[in-house]
């Protein structure tokens, strides 16, 4: 980083009684994005059996989602450099709102395609929420600390993480699972009245977070910001377009860039055909004992959150996440050729080891970027889309052949991610 840059982070630390609240309202925000991408898992298992899709067509829950990533993550710096970082939090939390509130309708209507929709608008908010809130947290602070202090931040979103999986295996998995013999038994009105029940399972849950996110959407209204979360400095507000061609000048972000996109699509890919995964792994287990697994690997990650930000006090971040990402590539190369339960449990442990990745991609990416920071960041968010179209590709690999072979997607991704850790330790910076 530029001692000028340098200069200027550190001359936007903040302190004091004044930063505590606004510091909360933020920090929660990893929480609430988290319980909204691992619900995603549990719809997949949901729609999947309530509209009787293929692997491919129930992938299409994480393609709807991460597409609004995608298509709001530019907007929302845009939106962010122009107004300021609180006002990008609540537009944000609006979308989310609105989108989780679409959700009743969409259960009314027992229409897939509308859900699709509703989950693409809370992606939108949560574009708006990622792309203020990841280079806030970066901004708090020394550059040199920023990736623990992210690594932090993100381990609160791995809380999220788990109460989304524990939300809908309660509240929205009924562990009611016909076969395909025992559904054709039934008649006409009970096969509807089934596939109707399981639909409307997931209404009252999304109905309920929305409430949470409009109160959260008051409360950051309410709360008066510190500078650095008001965005004031006219150069920050400026719609600098230009900005975007000087990023596409910098290589080394972009590797960052591709290799958020491949870590994002692993991730999206693991969790998402977990249960799936799982009915090939364990035959007879019910989706409620899959789910169990699902669960357990999230506390897995939430626990290599605060594991990788401990040691990275001792070891360079990059040095310890191209460890880690080797470890997946074989972590995924036993789930691929072992379908039992031991291929489960690697999936499971795989989690612990993909932790660190996002956060610590994100922080080195934008490092000595400065004033480029906040637009940096919008790209890395759009990245994301790597879980719209690798989760997609899983499920047409398995499709064509089988779950466990459609792990080498995962796998081919975290060797994206070891070659750009590689990248940095050779000084690419």
């Amino acid at each position: 980083m530029q001692p000028s840059s340098r200069t200027t982070y550190r001359a936007q630390v903040l302190s004091g009684a004044a930063l505590w609240l606004p510091l909360v309202l933020i920090v929660s925000l990893f929480f609430m994005w988290g319980v909204a991408n691992n619900l995603n898992d549990i719809l997949i298992t949901q729609f999947k059996k309530a509209f009787v899709l293929s692997d491919f067509a129930s992938g299409w829950v994480q393609s709807a989602f991460y597409f609004g990533y995608f298509a709001l993550a530019i907007p929302a710096a845009l939106a962010m450099k122009r107004f300021g970082y609180k006002a990008a939090v609540i537009i944000g939390l609006l979308l989310y709102g609105l989108g989780a509130s679409l959700f009743y309708p969409a259960a009314l209507a027992h229409e897939y395609s509308y859900f699709l929709l509703a989950l693409f608008v809370i992606a939108c908010g949560l574009a708006f929420l990622e792309t203020s809130a990841n280079p806030m947290i970066v901004a708090m602070g020394d550059p040199e600390t920023a990736e623990r202090r992210l690594n932090f931040a993100q381990s609160f979103n791995s809380l999220g993480t788990i109460s989304g999986v524990l939300i809908g295996r309660e509240f929205i998995l009924s562990g009611v699972e016909h076969s395909p013999d025992a559904l054709a038994l039934m008649s006409e009105a009970q096969r509807t009245a089934f596939y109707t029940t399981e639909v409307q399972a997931v209404a009252g849950p999304y109905l309920a977070i929305a409430a949470v996110v409009f109160f959260w959407a008051l409360a950051v209204a309410c709360v008066r910001f510190p500078p650095l979360g008001n965005g004031r400095e006219e150069e920050e507000r400026a719609f600098r377009l230009a900005d975007f061609r000087a990023l596409l000048k910098e290589r080394y972000y972009l590797f960052g860039v591709t290799a958020q996109f491949f870590y994002v699509g692993a991730q999206v890919c693991i969790w998402s055909y977990m249960i799936r995964y799982g009915q090939t792994a364990l035959p007879g287990a019910g989706e409620k004992t899959l789910a169990d697994y699902l669960a357990a690997s999230l506390v897995a990650f939430m626990i290599g959150r605060f594991v990788a930000t401990a040691l990275m006090g001792r070891i360079a971040p990059a040095r310890l996440m191209l460890a880690y990402a080797l470890i997946s590539v074989g972590l995924c190369a036993v789930a691929m050729l072992f379908p039992t339960q031991l291929g489960l449990l690697a999936l499971v442990f795989t989690s612990f080891f993909m932790s660190l990745m996002f956060p610590t991609i994100f922080a080195l990416s934008i490092k000595g970027l400065g004033p480029l920071a906040k637009s940096g960041s919008s790209l890395l968010i759009m990245a994301i889309i790597g879980g719209a179209i690798i989760t997609a590709l899983m499920g047409l690999v398995s499709d064509l052949t089988r779950i466990n072979v459609a792990v080498v997607v995962p796998l081919v991704c975290f060797l994206v991610v070891a070659a750009f850790a590689r990248r940095t330790l050779r000084g690419a910076q």
